[in-house]
């Protein structure tokens, strides 16, 4: 890819590697309740939106998911919604619940939006979703153990399927936060 160039989500009906990132890296899906928005926001757009997930992973300050739509919504919008959605319900909770960070979180969060001409008055999301079209079977699975992966990586646990804000332990049988997930199945000899 060149650089400069933006991914985004050209075919409406294509399936993506998708990462969400928070505006400044801000660490905010430490705290569960902000990961028990962003798993309920997916589980309403999977329901009502056509929303297809086929793998997951919530870090700290950002999001990577595989995903499509069933059709009836292109997933820009979908996504585009997700994110509005999701941006308003931290905001709600930053302000409703104990929040050690509140003042710092709602400061950062306005200023990002007052230098952004389409935000009114909080900003949560980077703008864009580095989406990576997928297109063929091996790619695809080399992003899902990306996925399944990246908690390890990041040292928050040593065996992927532990984590429980990620699809991986749903690969291996194991209970998930976010059921609705589609399985996809590797590749035969993939390594």
């Amino acid at each position: 890819m060149l650089s400069g160039q933006k991914q985004t989500i050209k075919k409406p009906n294509g399936s993506y590697f998708l990462t969400l990132t928070v505006v400044g890296w801000v660490d905010i899906f430490t705290r569960k309740r902000y990961q028990k928005i962003i798993i309920e926001t997916f589980q309403y757009y999977i329901k009502h939106r056509g929303l297809n997930i086929y793998s997951f992973c919530v870090m700290s300050n950002h999001i990577h998911l595989i995903a499509n739509t069933n059709g009836t919504n292109s997933l820009s919008d979908v996504i585009r919604d997700v994110k509005k959605y999701s941006s308003r319900q931290i905001i709600r909770a930053i302000h409703n619940e104990t929040e050690s960070r509140r003042e710092w979180l709602l400061d950062y969060f306005s200023k990002c939006a007052d230098s952004h001409t389409k935000t009114q008055n909080f900003k949560v999301w980077q703008d864009g979703n580095h989406a990576i079209e997928l297109f063929n079977e091996r790619f695809t699975w080399t992003k899902v153990q990306y996925i399944h992966q990246n908690d390890v990586r990041a040292g928050i646990i040593s065996s992927s399927e532990y984590w429980k804000y990620s699809s991986a332990g749903y690969y291996q049988e194991m209970e998930s936060v976010l059921p609705e997930v589609f399985r996809l199945i590797a590749p035969v000899n993939f390594k």
